[in-house]
């Protein structure tokens, strides 16, 4: 399990992105990713959550499609239903993106109070890496980012907020 961890690398970040702030966040991930995938990270965690987690599993679905890099896109997400709020247009990304992932897995059956920590930390848990997108110190993607410090990810941010600030 410890050298599967150190191909896998997730992702976390806000649901809130600035519109004009794409173009930069993904040129910041490419920059991060380019190194770790020279370096055999293969296994790429996301969310399934509107914001960070839809661009960033694109964005793979690109680079793996398009570049043929050899990229495995695992979807974790919380449980079947965790969509029912969503717009049609946002369903639609989603399914997408679920078509083009290798793997979904759900950490729960049904809704649970706890069940988005869960999510979180099973990302965090089975990887050697983390791409944040965090611009703030609080909430689920702050907290995401001190657990996989503290867990010894090696963690990085694709937005320009200092993490040391957490």
């Amino acid at each position: 399990m410890a050298d599967l961890k150190s191909k896998t690398c997730c992702f976390t970040g806000h649901r809130d992105i600035i519109p004009g702030d794409y173009q930069k966040i993904l040129t910041r991930v490419g920059y991060i990713l380019s190194p770790l995938l020279q370096n055999g990270v293969s296994f790429f965690g996301v969310g399934g959550a509107v914001g960070f987690d839809m661009l960033i599993a694109e964005y793979l679905i690109d680079l793996r499609d398009r570049q043929q890099k050899k990229i495995k896109i695992i979807s974790v997400l919380p449980f079947p239903d965790w969509r029912k709020q969503w717009t049609e247009e946002q369903i639609a990304r989603q399914d997408y993106i679920l078509k083009k992932s290798d793997k979904v897995v759900y950490v729960r059956q049904e809704y649970t109070r706890d069940v988005y920590l869960i999510r979180d930390r099973k990302l965090v848990d089975e990887s050697g890496y983390c791409i944040s997108y965090c611009n703030r110190r609080t909430g689920g993607t702050a907290y995401t980012v001190r657990y996989a410090i503290k867990k010894g990810l090696q963690v990085f941010n694709a937005s320009s907020w200092d993490l040391r600030q957490l």
